[in-house]
């Protein structure tokens, strides 16, 4: 048998998932071997861990229950840079990815669905659905879309309560599964912060909601009844510390609670035997990071903004050149176009651009007066030259056009409240922000980039590597080493626990100077 003693042979044992690894003692030396030593030879057994691929992460369930080789979810971007491209290359590597609806308008969202049904038919996908108060009828018109595509995978971000649509895609969804029980086509992934939201995801559809869509005619009476036997999610992503909105809470003590809720809830309802999956996001951008996750019981793990960094993400290359330069600390708070008003904010890149800085002052400003005609003259003239580069007044007329053909309520409310109608001017900024950072205008120094700390992390344990290039990132290695990393480190923690002491030059996952060594997942 071969027994390697060097670090590099040490390495090379410990990094065979597929095949078991034996610590051994031969004399004063220490090492590692596949085979089992023989019983009364020179070697001595200090530990053994079995094989342990990176497909055995996370839970079986999700993996069987969404067709993929992996516990492990690219999670959606919105405008479209979670794009039909970065979907694509993921599902055919075995991983589920959504796409990025938020925020694309029903047609680009109907081209991109019909897109992927031709280029990856039969290969399972998501896409989002974000709740959208201001403007139900864009979340109808796109669940339209989803079940005219026979869409059976759908992300739900940002809804703190449920809506008639969103329960409407579930329910449609169902038909009677073996036993008697009921069987959900329709799978919804939900992405929460906290405990009183993910109740409504873990517990049956409201009665009266569902009975009204039957009164409608939008489901029939057997889903009626079948609703009462599902949860609203099959799973439930635990959003930590993440880019965009995000409330920051730290994993570590969000993911126990969310758990221990799921579980309580379960045993009230009677679904303990098929629980709701509950998986982890934010601050997934290392092999550690996503161990840490699946530690602490995570089903599967969610990766956002170290995948924005890609060739097949749907943003403008000088954005992705930024977020390959990020370090663990270049990220800010700064007011969300959505919730602008109220004071919502969202995670983003601080480092080489002046976003952050200059929506946290249209807001101070939004706050100190009430409306545009108050503003001081120094200050409009600052908004004027060095934010909008035009006038206020050029602005609120575009706005104004807008507002006429997709929202005239809003419009009307404008016409009458001064400060309603400064807060729309300063979205205008905010949302144009984030188109400027995905169409690549040379506005670089508003880009509104959606960002948290995994990718200065991700960064970090790149430098050196073939993902350090964003010309040579593409996501779905990504995937394979972030997951493939993991296994590793689970391995190495088996050991440790074993009482084994890992040297340095072992103990870390390698990624390869050159284009990938982790074979492809069949």
């Amino acid at each position: 048998m071969t027994v390697r003693y060097d670090p590099d042979g040490v390495y090379a044992v410990l990094a065979d998932l597929d095949s078991p690894c034996y610590i051994v003692r031969n004399g004063d030396r220490i090492g590692a071997t596949p085979e089992p030593p023989a019983a009364g030879g020179p070697l001595t057994p200090l530990a053994v861990a079995g094989p342990m691929p990176s497909t055995q992460l996370g839970d079986s369930g999700f993996r069987r229950r969404h067709g993929v080789s992996h516990a492990y979810l690219a999670g959606s971007m919105a405008a479209g840079i979670a794009s039909e491209e970065l979907v694509a290359a993921l599902a055919r590597a075995g991983f589920l990815a959504s796409f990025g609806a938020a925020g694309l308008p029903p047609e680009r969202v109907d081209r991109a669905l019909t897109r992927l049904a031709r280029e990856i038919p039969g290969l399972p996908y998501a896409a989002n659905l974000i709740h959208t108060p201001h403007a139900p009828r864009l979340e109808r018109a796109v669940v339209d879309l989803f079940l005219s595509h026979r869409l059976r995978c759908v992300e739900a971000s940002a809804f703190v309560q449920l809506t008639p649509d969103l329960v409407r895609y579930r329910v449609a969804g169902l038909r009677p599964g073996p036993g008697g029980g009921a069987y959900a086509e329709n799978r919804l992934i939900a992405k929460v912060s906290r405990a009183e939201v993910a109740e409504l995801f873990l517990r049956p559809a409201p009665e009266p909601m569902v009975r009204a869509l039957f009164d409608r005619g939008e489901i029939t009476a057997e889903q009626v009844t079948l609703a009462r036997m599902v949860p609203m999610a099959d799973d439930l992503t635990v959003e930590a510390d993440s880019a965009g909105h995000t409330d920051r809470r730290p994993l570590i003590t969000a993911l126990p609670t969310m758990l221990r809720l799921r579980d309580r809830i379960a045993r009230e309802l009677g679904h303990a035997a098929v629980p709701v999956r509950v998986g982890a996001a934010g601050g997934i951008g290392t092999p550690e990071a996503a161990l840490a996750a699946f530690s602490l019981g995570a089903a599967y793990v969610v990766t956002g903004s170290v995948n924005q960094a890609c060739l097949e993400a749907g943003t403008s290359p000088a954005v992705k050149a930024l977020l390959a330069a990020a370090g663990p600390a270049d990220y800010a708070m700064a007011p969300a176009a959505d919730m602008f008003e109220v004071g919502a904010e969202v995670q983003v890149l601080r480092s080489g651009s002046l976003f952050a800085g200059r929506a946290r002052r249209l807001h101070e400003l939004y706050r100190a007066h009430a409306g545009l005609d108050e503003l001081p003259a120094a200050d409009r003239r600052r908004l004027e030259a060095k934010v909008f580069q035009r006038p206020l007044s050029e602005v609120w007329r575009e706005t104004a056009d807008y507002l006429t053909e997709h929202h005239p309520e809003q419009l009307l409310r404008a016409e009458l409240d001064a400060r309603h109608r400064m807060a729309l001017v300063f979205r205008w900024y905010l949302g144009q922000s984030s188109r400027w950072a995905v169409t690549g205008a040379e506005r670089t120094g508003d880009y509104q980039i959606w960002c948290g700390p995994a990718m200065g992390a991700f960064n970090d344990w790149a430098a050196g590597s073939v993902l350090a290039d964003p010309a040579r990132r593409h996501v779905a290695d990504v995937a394979r080493h972030l997951t493939h990393g993991a296994a590793f480190h689970r391995r190495l923690a088996h050991l440790r626990f074993s009482g084994v002491r890992i040297p340095a030059a072992c103990a870390a996952y390698r990624l390869p100077s050159a284009p990938s060594a982790v074979p492809a997942t069949p």
